[in-house]
């Protein structure tokens, strides 16, 4: 090979094909720099100059707001939901277990009892899922 045709390569990052060289600067007062800095936090970008350059052309800019609330209820929710899940496996093994080692008769006297249990459970299930439609139509924006 010629030396003409090889390119001087010193090493380090490949070169950008588009790179940008154009820089722009302005001033902000205070008031000014806090609205931009919340609305740059909201926006959830990284890097200021894309949220800048998108603000600017009229990209959509996506603001995400996250609600401590809304994510503590739905916590709160998970868990009670996962102690259902527990319950019935409980269900399940007391059942087995009032078959196994119970007469007829006194096996359905403990199946009436953990009935009535269970009717409860299912009223409190009903009203978790009343509060929740509630929470969601009054608090959650959609």
């Amino acid at each position: 090979m010629k030396k003409e045709n090889m390119k001087k390569h010193k090493g380090g990052r490949k070169r950008k094909a588009n790179p940008c060289i154009h820089r722009h600067s302005f001033n902000l007062n205070d008031k000014e720099n806090a609205r931009f800095l919340s609305l740059f936090e909201a926006s959830g970008m990284k890097v200021k100059a894309n949220f800048i350059t998108a603000c600017v052309f009229e990209k959509p800019v996506k603001v995400v707001k996250i609600d401590k609330g809304t994510m503590d209820f739905y916590m709160r929710l998970t868990n009670l939901y996962g102690q259902f899940r527990a319950i019935g496996v409980n269900y399940n093994q007391v059942t087995k277990a009032i078959k196994n080692n119970f007469s007829e008769r006194k096996a359905l006297v403990f199946l009436n009892q953990l009935e009535k249990a269970t009717l409860e459970l299912v009223a409190i299930n009903k009203q978790v899922m009343d509060l929740t439609r509630e929470f969601e139509e009054q608090w959650l924006q959609k």
